[in-house]
């Protein structure tokens, strides 16, 4: 007979293992969790500033740029009225704005080296700083199921 010891050594490297696999699955969760995370903010950040650029592309100055850009935003985000938060907000992406305004100007023109990525970061890094969560958050939709309906 194999003795209760042993047996008792088993059980702790089995559960020990049931253990590890768990706490592995845990990490992998959270990785892709993070990794997706990452994936939408990348979509987000791509479509907004090429909607951004779209808009700014016809301005005539900086100003009507910056106007353009925030009427893209406001439309994108759906924000029809205005608060103190949208406003800052707004204003704060008015950097980004001028900056991308900066970078569609022709090489021959002497503009200053405008970094879009740069401001884009700072935006971010102020938004996440300000209000606790990462601005990309704002673009999260929604989407309630609706009942099938048969005909």
């Amino acid at each position: 007979m194999i003795g209760r010891s042993f047996l008792d050594e088993l059980k702790t490297a089995a559960e020990r293992a049931d253990l590890a696999e768990a706490d592995f699955r845990k990490q992998f969760d959270a990785r892709i969790k993070a990794l997706e995370q990452e994936r939408a903010f990348a979509y987000r950040r791509l479509n907004l500033m090429h909607g951004v650029a779209d808009a700014i592309a016809s301005a005539q100055d900086e100003d009507q740029a910056v106007a353009t850009a925030r009427a893209t935003i406001r439309a994108s985000l759906g924000w029809e009225d205005d608060s103190e938060t949208r406003s800052e907000t707004l204003t704060r992406f008015a950097q980004v704005s001028r900056a991308a305004f900066a970078s569609l100007a022709p090489p021959e023109a002497e503009a200053a080296e405008a970094d879009v990525s740069q401001a884009l970061a700072e935006f971010e890094a102020w938004y996440l700083a300000a209000r606790g969560q990462p601005f990309w958050n704002l673009f999260e939709q929604y989407i309630p199921e609706l009942p099938l309906v048969e005909r």
